[in-house]
């Protein structure tokens, strides 16, 4: 069975973006992008990624909505164009690609699917709800949080609805020189 990873850009307390969804204030770091680009290059929206060869961790990505019209708002409707693309949605009528599938109902279904399909890990790139529903599912397997050294204090949760209020075993923690971490958890089971 293939994992499901929440990997997400967050803030010291814990927002992936303002209210209105920027993340524009997030800092960045040549160092730190570095390390992200030769990790996790397929996780780099296609018009910033370098050629870094073959996916390293992922073969699909989920997107909720809001997360995936920030790319479409800058006119790329097919932002991960290595990965098997899909966006979950209730408000949307038809995907503004055909290389990107939309999942209108039954997002648990689906992704249980996904999970036990072969192939290599699944990113869970945004938003917080999808994210807050997939965890109470049981879905999310680990959390890898990018921690920006900045505090919003409002904005859209990691997750975004209730929680199951268990506790993440703390797999490893990655500092860098300009405040950011990696954080990898694993959900226990």
């Amino acid at each position: 069975m293939r994992n499901l990873v929440y990997y997400v850009a967050t803030t010291l307390d814990g927002f992936i973006a303002r209210p209105d969804g920027s993340f524009h204030e997030f800092p960045w770091d040549d160092a730190f992008g570095a390390h992200l680009m030769s990790t996790w290059p397929e996780t780099f929206p296609a018009q910033f990624r370098q050629d870094h060869g073959p996916n390293r961790r992922f073969d699909t990505v989920l997107m909720g909505r809001a997360t995936y019209e920030v790319g479409l708002r800058a006119g790329v409707a097919s932002p991960y164009p290595t990965l098997r693309q899909y966006v979950f949605s209730t408000t949307l009528e038809e995907s503004p690609s055909e290389e990107v599938t939309l999942i209108s109902a039954d997002a648990e279904e689906h992704v249980r699917a996904l999970k036990n399909e072969e192939g290599m890990d699944i990113w869970l790139c945004g938003g917080g709800r999808l994210a807050a529903d997939l965890h109470a599912a049981g879905l999310i397997d680990e959390f890898i949080l990018k921690v920006n050294p900045i505090l919003f204090g409002r904005g859209i949760p990691l997750l975004d609805g209730a929680s199951t209020g268990e506790a993440l075993e703390l797999r490893d923690i990655q500092r860098f020189d300009s405040g950011h971490t990696i954080q990898r958890l694993r959900v226990p089971r």
